[in-house]
């Protein structure tokens, strides 16, 4: 079984909608790079996940809305643009936070799930997830996976631990 077949089959998919997605980004002329979780799975042992967080181009958002499906279910949140379709459980979330707007010029292309798609560079991944690690409003269950995903791009990457602040270098360390 590929791993696209594998990813289609956990995100029970009638249609490949990750690939139509990034068919619209790709038609639209669109830079876009993948971040989050899925981004961590192209450089550590991957975990499922059905949440796909990806930076497109400020000027690409309002072009990106006008080229999508209308059966597409787009609804805007505070950070982000989430992006869903009835035939799949896959979730895309597009981060509006300005910050990672540089990681697009960076990304490289890497297997995600048997697709390839352009990665932030595994020191913008780690970046992404400190912050979205030290948000005090993100959810805790979210946080705790926010440190697992810190966690498995360190054992893969040792020199990134000097990149950690100074509690979770401390943390990471006992934990190793």
């Amino acid at each position: 079984m590929t791993g696209k077949t594998f990813f289609n089959k956990i995100a029970n998919n009638k249609r490949d909608f990750l690939a139509e997605f990034i068919d619209h980004l790709k038609t639209a002329k669109i830079p876009f790079c993948v971040i989050g979780g899925l981004a961590v799975n192209a450089y550590a042992e991957p975990i499922v996940s059905l949440d796909l967080d990806i930076i497109i181009t400020a000027e690409g958002i309002d072009r990106l809305e006008k080229v999508l499906p209308k059966e597409y279910q787009i609804k805007r949140a505070r950070h982000s643009i989430n992006i869903h379709a009835k035939y799949s459980d896959l979730r895309i979330q597009i981060q509006r936070d300005e910050r990672y707007q540089n990681f697009i010029g960076r990304s490289a292309q890497k297997i995600v799930l048997g697709y390839k798609l352009p990665v932030a560079t595994v020191e913008d991944v780690l970046q992404g997830k400190l912050w979205v690690y030290g948000d005090p409003e993100r959810r805790p269950s979210k946080r705790q996976k926010d440190l697992a995903d810190i966690m498995r791009l360190v054992e893969v990457k040792s020199s990134l631990l000097k990149h950690l602040p100074k509690d979770l270098q401390k943390l990471i360390s006992q934990k190793q």
